[in-house]
Parts: structure tokens; C-alpha cells; sequence
């Protein structure tokens, strides 16, 4: 079980309705909470969370705010807690790894061999 929250840059009621319907059509997905306050979005269940951002991407400003194995209330402790260290660890890496996948395009610029200008930006 994973949890997915992202700050999602929606203007009314209908970008929320159609966010939430986006996120629903995914598989695994367990549950999906709006806070419309903060407009955050929580998802939980066994889904691809860079599937789920990607998708929020298209159409809205998103921003991962964390992402990390969620929570089961079954009324005891778990023995094999991870410390807050290896949790960070954790989302550093999938950060990582999601920077490596979709890097941002990088841009040159030519000069044609013949002109040589005398400022920077002309």
C-alpha cells in the first residue's frame, strides 16, 4: 500500500470533481481525500504514483508533497518500524528517480560561424 499526496493547483469545484475522476480511473487505487483548504490530494491503495502525477501534470500545476507507504489501522503497532531516516531515503530516491525519467530539455544556442556579435543578448 502506497500514499500519494500532491498539491494540485485547481480553481473551482469542477477542477476538483475532474481531478478526483482522473485519479479514479487509475487500478489500486484504494482511496482519494480532497482537501480543499490546502487543495492537497491524498491517494492510497497499489498504483504507480509517477503514473498518477503525470496525469495530474496534463492538465494542472501538481506538486509532490509525499510519497510513501501508507498507514493500516488494524489496532496494533508494527513491530518493524522504519526510522525517519530511511523514510526520507526513500523519497529521495523515487524523487530521483522520477528527475532521471523525465528530465528538463536542455536548450543551445548557434551562432553562425560568419557574425561574431558584440553583446551576449541582441
Amino acid at each position: 500500500m502506497k500514499k500519494l499526496v500532491v498539491k494540485v493547483d485547481l480553481h473551482d469545484d469542477r477542477d476538483r470533481s475532474k481531478a478526483m475522476r482522473v485519479v479514479s480511473g487509475f487500478g489500486g487505487i484504494g482511496s482519494l481525500s480532497m482537501d480543499s483548504k490546502d487543495n492537497e490530494l491524498t491517494v492510497s491503495g497499489d498504483f504507480d504514483p509517477v503514473k498518477v502525477v503525470n496525469k495530474l501534470r496534463k492538465s494542472w500545476h501538481t506538486e509532490i508533497v509525499s510519497v510513501g507507504a501508507a498507514e493500516e489501522d488494524d489496532g496494533k503497532k508494527d513491530e518493524g518500524e522504519k526510522e525517519e531516516g530511511e523514510k526520507d531515503d526513500q523519497v529521495a530516491n523515487l524523487v530521483k528517480a522520477y528527475e532521471a525519467y523525465y528530465s528538463t530539455p536542455v536548450t543551445y544556442y548557434r551562432v553562425p560561424p560568419g557574425e561574431t556579435p558584440n553583446c551576449v543578448i541582441c
